[in-house]
């Protein structure tokens, strides 16, 4: 029991479970309304959302297992509470279970792919797969370069939903009769928020984990340009999110969307203000540690506010 406890914790099971949430809202409440308006079947239906949702957690969950097996010796020092890989679960098991999960992701893929004429999902999982491989190894420890490619990752969750729905690379070229701007502009807009919210949780962590990473020769954004550069660096993205997401409540207004308004400002653009008001006090791990645990309450708000759509739909 207790390694089974220690795998999940490896395998960041908290993690898994919101990204398998986030591709399921997406798809339920902004592509899925799209078309049944129009009496059209997406590609991705039934059972095949889910397989794609499973693919999504098996290759995400080979991305943290490798990950932790890369980072073992940082981790000891910046979270030695956590570590999971020799102490439970030994190298050889954890390579073993990266390459499964890896190859089960591919494969599902490569089903959906002959179920769907899709042709996307093999190579985009194989292609995760790779870059998360890649990253474990090297990119997380230069500067910016894991931060974007991660962020890039988890907007991607949303965006191959909409990317599914294409024949041979052109999106939505098999169903004119579909509203391809409005289903375009939401892919933009969650795709967007996920992208800029993940890269500014990336970078807090690397706040919260500069002693161990600068221990081990990494070159993460604390490190080379120093703690408050680093701060200005995230702050201005906040800026960027919660006045994008404040000129979205004037549209919501105009279409009398009060709930929606409401939510957002009570549940997104709140919670963001108070995370920029506490990272220029912010100076131990322990504080940015706060901070990052705050942005994950708002990527998941966020997310839950499609639901909005569903309703206004």
């Amino acid at each position: 029991m207790e390694k089974i406890k220690a795998f999940l914790r490896l395998a960041r099971w908290s993690n898994l479970v919101f990204v398998a949430f986030t591709q399921w809202m997406f798809y339920y409440c902004i592509l899925e309304p799209i078309f049944q308006s129009k009496n059209v079947q997406p590609n991705i239906h039934g059972n095949l959302i889910y397989l794609l949702m499973l693919s999504y957690i098996l290759v995400a969950a080979a991305g943290y297992i490798i990950n932790d097996y890369f980072d073992l010796n940082i981790d000891q020092i910046n979270k030695p509470e956590k570590v999971t890989i020799d102490k439970y679960i030994g190298r050889r098991w954890a390579i073993f279970f990266h390459l499964l999960f890896t190859l089960s992701s591919i494969a599902i893929g490569i089903y959906i792919d002959t179920q769907t004429h899709v042709y996307i999902m093999g190579f985009c999982n194989f292609l995760n797969g790779l870059l998360l491989f890649v990253y474990s190894l090297s990119f997380k420890k230069k500067l910016l370069v894991g931060n974007l490619l991660i962020a890039f990752l988890l907007a991607w969750v949303i965006v191959v939903i909409t990317c599914c729905e294409s024949n041979q690379f052109s999106i939505l070229s098999h169903n004119k009769m579909i509203n391809t701007q409005k289903l375009l502009r939401y892919t933009i807009l969650y795709g967007g928020f996920a992208f800029i919210i993940n890269l500014i949780r990336e970078v807090i962590k690397d706040m919260e984990d500069v002693e161990g990473d600068r221990l081990y020769g990494c070159r993460t954004m604390p490190i080379s340009w120093g703690m408050n550069a680093t701060k200005v660096f995230v702050a201005v993205w906040m800026v960027v999110l919660i006045s994008i997401l404040s000129l979205l409540q004037f549209y919501a207004f105009q279409l009398q969307w009060w709930f929606f308004s409401i939510y957002c400002i009570v549940a997104v653009i709140a919670p963001l203000i108070n995370a920029f008001k506490k990272l220029s006090k912010a100076q131990t791990a322990k504080d940015f540690h706060k901070i990052s645990s705050l942005i994950k309450i708002v990527m998941l708000t966020g997310i839950v506010s499609m639901i909005f759509f569903k309703i206004y739909s």
